[in-house]
């Protein structure tokens, strides 16, 4: 099948690649020169199917509007990105009356499994446009799962990821606790992964990343605030009172302020060890006043 690819960083460039391993045309385009074609319309010219892989809905319009003069009516366009559900829907609109379809199948695995074509691909719009572009995902990732409608694929992809996010910062919290116990790191670490409490940050990002110093996932802490962002705006247009996630939210966009750019999302860490401990008098002060206040007599 002929496929119009645009996005080649870290993720893209890694997916492009499986789908010409599995015998696909790919036509490539990035903003920063790489690829095979030379802007975002020739990528898209005589493709059956469109993938753009940027890093948010903003970018995606972009590309898929400069990419427009290109595709043919009854072509797919997949938007593989994090995207906001709401940009999603608004340009599967736009495309439908130039008789373009639109699926969005958001990715999970990070780098090692878009680098061995296993991720898992987060579906949402029409069954039947899923069964035809299910050779080009297929290509790409293992498990493929249909969410729904247009947009759900996208929300579900956030819902995710506002669990990686709090996972990730729980685990860091979890480790520095523990550091400042004295209790000796990674026993501490192999005996939660043995326990109920652990994840995917105990397992893969704390031992790979935080131990070896490298912090470098290839998720970038600027793409996971963004995604708990649109999980938090997700719950609110639902009318659903997340506090856990509001909290989450505004951790992250905090550390993001403090940490340089471009930081890894793992480097949650560092913002972490380096906050101030509240000194003991305010901690005793706050106790106090959270104590019941005697009746008199």
């Amino acid at each position: 099948m002929k496929v119009g690819f645009i996005g080649l960083g870290l993720m893209g460039r890694l997916m492009a690649a499986n789908l010409e391993k599995a015998g696909h045309a790919v036509q490539s385009f990035d903003i920063n020169g790489s690829g095979n074609r030379r802007s975002a319309r020739d990528a898209a010219k005589g493709a059956q199917v469109l993938i753009t892989m940027v890093p948010d809905g903003k970018a995606v319009r972009k590309a898929v509007l400069a990419a427009l003069p290109g595709l043919v009516p009854g072509s797919i366009v997949i938007d593989m990105s994090s995207s906001d559900p709401g940009t999603t829907r608004e340009l599967g609109a736009l495309l439908k009356k130039k008789g373009i379809h639109m699926l969005d199948s958001p990715v999970s695995g990070a780098k090692a499994k878009a680098a061995d074509g296993t991720l898992a691909l987060m579906v949402g719009g029409d069954a039947t446009l899923l069964k035809r572009a299910r050779p080009v995902l297929l290509a790409m990732g293992t498990e493929i799962f249909h969410t729904g409608g247009l947009g759900s694929g996208h929300a579900t992809k956030a819902l995710n990821n506002y669990l990686g996010a709090a996972g990730t910062a729980a685990g860091m919290e979890a480790l520095l606790i523990g550091e400042k116990f004295g209790l000796d790191p990674k026993t501490l670490i192999d005996a939660i992964n043995a326990s109920t409490g652990k994840n995917s940050t105990t397992e893969r990002k704390i031992p790979q990343q935080v131990f070896t110093k490298a912090f470098a996932s290839g998720f970038s802490h600027a793409l996971m605030t963004k995604d708990v962002g649109i999980a938090k705006d997700i719950a609110r247009s639902v009318r659903v009172k997340a506090p856990y996630l509001e909290t989450t939210a505004k951790l992250w966009k905090t550390s993001l302020s403090r940490l340089p750019t471009g930081a890894d999302h793992t480097e949650i860490y560092h913002y972490l060890k380096k906050l101030k401990p509240p000194s003991r008098g305010a901690a005793s002060r706050r106790a106090g006043s959270r104590r019941k206040p005697r009746r008199s007599t």
